[in-house]
């Protein structure tokens, strides 16, 4: 176990980011994993998936620096190093543009760009530092390549994290730190299929997308596996868009 690759992924207790993580143990990844309450872990870290890996749950909260350093420390403190940092955790916002209050821009900004940049910096910071390569994964969205009413702020967010992967995989490329990102459509996690309930919403997103289906966290699981991966060697400063064709219209 001692030879294991080590991944940090971010928001984990459910949705793409369980997911993510329990495909990561599969393939053999040890683990830390995050959430803002280390307690909405405990039924994950049941899973038989992580069985024979060596899994550690952390506090994290992407809005406080501190947070994330204590996170950060810790990992190192029980890995030594760290392999692979997958930025999963976000905030979501549904709202008018015209009603958007000053503080749910920032909470949003907080969590899925400035808390994203500084938690990728400190993971840079490591392997600079130790001078071993490294791969960063952050989930994006296909709401920060083209534009939907409604949802603003969380678009702005992850279009932002799209070009910050351009800016860090330039600057890092050298040092054979590749970073790259997802950017998803849909997907048909549990709360989404709550959200999705109602069959003229759910036909009407279904009628966006040319393959008329909406991702699996699996898909997206398995696009993280892949750039975290030899076979995408090549791969930085990409997003990979997973949208079963929206963006391509």
């Amino acid at each position: 176990m001692g030879d294991a690759p080590r991944a940090l992924v971010t928001g984990t207790s459910t949705g793409i980011g369980r997911v993510i993580a329990l495909a990561l143990a599969r393939e053999g990844y040890d683990l830390a994993i995050t959430e803002l309450e280390t307690d909405w872990l405990d039924e994950l870290l049941q899973h038989p998936d992580f069985r024979g890996r060596n899994v550690v749950p952390l506090h994290l909260d992407l809005r406080q620096q501190a947070s994330i350093d204590e996170a950060f420390d810790h990992a190192l403190h029980r890995f030594g190093a760290i392999d692979l940092l997958v930025n999963n955790a976000g905030r979501a916002l549904h709202k008018p543009a015209v009603d958007v209050a000053w503080s749910e821009w920032d909470d949003v900004m907080n969590t899925n760009l400035k808390g994203t940049f500084f938690l990728s910096q400190r993971f840079g910071r490591h392997c600079l530092d130790l001078r071993r390569p490294g791969c960063i994964v952050s989930l994006a969205s296909t709401h920060g390549v083209i534009g939907i009413a409604g949802r603003s702020v969380y678009g702005i967010s992850k279009a932002g994290v799209a070009h910050m992967t351009k800016m860090l995989a330039i600057e890092w490329a050298a040092q054979n730190i590749r970073v790259n990102a997802i950017a998803p459509t849909t997907v048909l996690t549990p709360s989404r299929e709550k959200m999705l309930s109602d069959p003229h919403a759910r036909a009407a997103m279904l009628e966006r997308i040319p393959t008329r289906r909406f991702a699996t966290p699996e898909e997206i699981a398995g696009a993280v596996i892949y750039l975290a991966s030899p076979a995408a060697a090549s791969i930085t400063g990409h997003t990979l868009l997973v949208d079963g064709g929206l963006t391509a219209y």
